[in-house]
């Protein structure tokens, strides 16, 4: 199967430029709480051994690890009570954790190293449908 990629220069109005920033900010947010959710669990369940109490040991509560099916569900529910995630592209944030579910998998299959909280987001995706013979883009209240 062949995929084909296409890039394109655009050339923003300063409203859209606003638009694609905000996004930008808003993938950024998703990305960081789903890792620091992510962090969390590992967290919780590593005990080293060398400090591990042989008399008590703390019991985990059982919740489950946050992998991207359960971030994304979570994620649907969070954008009904917060107006910041609301204003955001649906699919850019979904893109978001598809990409922070892929660095974990490199890191346990090609011993990558455990993703990193971002300071500031270059880019995001938008998935769109290779079949449409018109491509244009709906940003504001103009078009590209």
């Amino acid at each position: 199967m062949l995929n084909l990629t296409y890039n394109y220069k655009l050339k923003p109005t300063k409203e859209q430029i606003e638009i694609i920033e905000h996004n930008l900010d808003v993938c950024k947010s998703v990305w960081n709480y789903a890792l620091y959710e992510r962090k969390l669990w590992y967290n919780s369940r590593s005990c080293k051994v060398n400090m591990c109490s042989l008399n008590s040991e703390y019991i985990v509560e059982p919740f489950e690890y946050p992998s991207y099916h359960n971030q994304s569900a979570k994620l649907t529910l969070a954008k009904k009570n917060n107006a910041f995630l609301k204003s955001g592209n649906a699919q850019a944030m979904q893109q978001t954790l598809r990409k922070l579910d892929r660095a974990f998998n490199d890191m346990k299959s090609k011993n990558m190293g455990f993703p990193r909280y971002k300071k500031k987001i270059k880019s995001f995706n938008l998935p769109c449908s290779a079949q449409t013979e018109k491509l244009s883009f709906q940003i504001g209240s103009s078009t590209l």
